[in-house]
């Protein structure tokens, strides 16, 4: 296991834009992290304006000169969303494209017709994971919940047994596997290689997810016992066409990516060897912007198509695609830009010199930092990005694997207890129709346990691997 040690120091640190010890450094950390739960919480502001104004904050209370703060924030900006703005925006796209040209619903209804009332949690929960694969978490709740309520009231079956593995699968892929948000980001601050940490994040999640979903399901059921609220039924994307791509079609090129990604991991750890041109293909292929480019491509004729989607709606469907997902770039980026105000203020230097005498591990200090600033936040997405430019530092001695889990042990992390300042947690409440009581018992404790299973499957991988 990667432990905090003197030897990680040995790097020459990048020149602080301020001269501040490291006790005037942990103070602005924490109050640069108490303004944007402040804003966020007390005043309602958008994470975006609020993790712009504590990037400025931690640089004043650090007593670095406000045109350094500015540069470092905008630099770390910029490069954030250089390094996963298309992707977001192409996961997005292919996200539309399964919605509206029914293909979800293909999944959906055709996993659904060979289940049993004994098999439907699983069901459910493998329909979730599958589909949430390049969908983002509210997407995925918008698209699965009405379903979910559907089959729990003709069925007669009890809600949370079934709709807490649904959501389940939608948090795990969300916290844990790229091409996601939080993920992406995470891996582009401590440099991990992708398709390693998409491998880890996949083989951590089965278990994570079966735990989190049928298996605590039982619980919530005997726990939280509501009807399906009629009122949240809406119309799907299928009922308003007159046919839709086929189940092959739609699996295939959901996977699409996350195979393409997967095949260059496993040819760069066969090969080995950068020259070789079966590798140097593979890197092409398998490269994130390209693997997903291509998925959008393919899906146009596997799921548009078949759906009777002409040129003239190809325009507007992208352009629907994108739109939800401007305060998620902003957000991401602005993560960015404070990730890159800790860096250059010399807080993760702090980190190290003060934690090189302790015997916790890194992995555990990364998955305790983002599940502190997710409690306080409410944002997974706002707990990696923070938390990435926390613990960065902590991988530069660290082998391919071990970065990987990193990555991995924030995203666990920054799943803890969901809780009222969650824009999540409302959502779920609303569309199950329950109280804020039954909320906590079911949804909070089920992404708590995501959180603490993950995490200990990254420090169990983290011991034999």
């Amino acid at each position: 296991m990667t432990r905090l040690s003197v030897e990680m120091l040995a790097a020459d640190p990048v020149e602080p834009i301020t001269s501040a010890g490291h006790a005037q450094l942990g103070i602005a950390v924490l109050l640069g992290i108490a303004v944007i739960v402040l804003l966020i919480t007390k005043f309602k502001l958008h994470a975006f304006l609020s993790l712009t104004i504590g990037s400025l904050a931690l640089g004043a209370f650090a007593g670095a000169p406000l045109d350094k703060v500015i540069t470092s924030f905008t630099a770390g900006l910029g490069s954030t969303v250089a390094g996963v703005g298309v992707l977001i925006a192409l996961g997005a796209i292919l996200g539309k494209m399964l919605a509206d040209s029914g293909g979800a619903d293909q999944i959906v209804d055709t996993i659904l017709a060979k289940a049993t009332p004994r098999s439907m949690p699983w069901t459910m929960v493998l329909i979730a994971s599958v589909i949430g694969l390049p969908l983002f978490f509210e997407v995925g709740i918008v698209l699965l919940i009405p379903v979910v309520l559907m089959v729990a009231k003709r069925g007669n079956y009890s809600l949370m047994r079934i709709g807490i593995p649904a959501l389940a699968g939608l948090s795990v892929m969300h916290g844990l596997v790229p091409p996601h948000p939080g993920p992406l980001v995470a891996i582009d601050a401590v440099d991990a290689n992708l398709g390693v940490t998409l491998a880890l994040g996949v083989l951590i999640a089965i278990p994570t997810v079966i735990i989190a979903g049928p298996v605590f399901s039982k619980y919530a059921a005997r726990w939280v016992d509501v009807p399906a609220p009629d009122r949240m039924i809406p119309q799907r994307a299928s009922e308003r066409l007159d046919k839709r791509p086929s189940f092959g079609a739609t699996l295939a090129t959901i996977l699409l990516p996350v195979v393409l990604m997967l095949l260059k991991a496993l040819v760069d750890i066969i090969i080995d060897d950068p020259d070789n041109v079966v590798q140097r293909t593979f890197d092409v292929i398998g490269n994130p912007l390209i693997a997903l480019l291509v998925s959008v491509i393919v899906g146009i004729f596997t799921l548009l198509r078949p759906a009777g989607f002409g040129k003239d709606r190809l325009s507007g469907l992208v352009e629907k695609g994108l739109a939800p997902i401007a305060g998620i770039l902003l957000i991401v980026g602005a993560g960015g830009g404070f990730k890159q105000t800790l860096i250059d203020s010399g807080v993760g230097q702090m980190v190290l010199d003060i934690s090189k005498d302790w015997s916790i591990p890194a992995l555990l200090l990364a998955w305790l930092i983002a599940v502190v600033i997710r409690l306080a936040t409410g944002s997974a997405t706002v707990a990696t990005v923070s938390a990435a430019g926390l613990v960065a530092p902590l991988a530069a001695d660290m082998s391919t694997t071990h970065a990987a889990l990193l990555v991995l042990a924030i995203g666990a992390g920054s799943l803890f207890f969901s809780h009222v300042n969650d824009a999540g947690f409302w959502l779920v409440k609303e569309y199950f129709g329950l109280n804020v009581g039954q909320t906590i018992k079911t949804w909070s404790v089920m992404e708590t346990i995501i959180s603490v299973v993950a995490g200990a499957l990254v420090l169990l991988l983290s011991l034999v691997i």
